[in-house]
């Protein structure tokens, strides 16, 4: 099946990538995304909504839903950072290499930009929240803007900003490169962008979101898996 997938896909699109990158590296970067995908939907399906400043929002930050929630999304972004190590070498020794690897080092450093404040979002506030049931009292819930809006606020600002501008170039690496459908970049850049902005929105908002991101990370991981089923002998020189 995927031979011919394969074969389909090298008709289609006669410019293909030098030289093959480890198959077995491919494959498991095509899953690394696929599992980020998936962890992007849970993420806000399973994370707890309430009124933050009352002891229901106590009960959400000391629930386990907002420890398992808030890490599927730490893991999110680290499988994410593996799947963007294989686009990049599918993309290797070809026209467009460079600007893809500027757009990988960009989302690396945005996300280790951001990974701190969902630190500081599931473990922190998840104390403030088991506190303030202890204490039956919301006097400790106003601290959550505290941490929030601090100095990790402007940390994850800059870090999503710059995994946005990231997940742009490489978006414009796919539609150039002419080794995968041009839109299929498009998905995963528009969810990168949106991160950010779907902080305001309601649980099914931010569920939306995690699905448009997750159709992103799907699109790519299928053409790793392509890329993986590549006979070096067949792979054919672009340049």
């Amino acid at each position: 099946m995927l031979e011919k997938t394969a074969n389909m896909a090298r008709k289609d699109h006669p410019f293909v990538p030098r030289r093959s990158a480890n198959p077995s590296f491919m494959r498991f970067a095509a899953i690394a995304l696929t599992i980020a995908g998936i962890l992007f939907v849970f993420y806000p399906s399973l994370r707890p909504f309430s009124d933050e400043k009352s002891l229901l929002g106590a009960a959400a930050f000391a629930s386990t839903e907002w420890i398992v929630s808030h890490t599927m999304a730490i893991l999110a972004f680290i499988f994410l950072t593996i799947g963007m190590f294989g686009l990049y070498l599918s993309l290797q020794d070809t026209f467009v290499e460079k600007l893809v690897l500027r757009g990988l080092v960009l989302i690396w450093v945005g996300t280790g930009l951001t990974l701190p404040f969902y630190g500081a979002e599931v473990f922190s506030l998840h104390a403030i929240g088991q506190e303030a049931i202890k204490q039956q009292s919301t006097d400790l819930m106003n601290l959550s803007n505290d941490i929030r809006l601090g100095p990790g606020f402007f940390m994850i600002l800059a870090g999503l900003i710059i995994a946005a501008v990231g997940s742009v170039l490489a978006a414009i690496a796919i539609w150039k490169s002419r080794t995968m459908a041009k839109w299929s970049g498009i998905p995963f850049a528009f969810g990168i962008l949106m991160y950010l902005p779907q902080f305001t929105g309601t649980q099914p908002i931010r569920v939306a979101h995690g699905l448009a991101l997750a159709v992103g990370c799907f699109w790519i991981a299928y053409y790793l898996i392509i890329f993986s089923s590549y006979p070096i002998s067949r792979v054919q020189n672009c340049q």
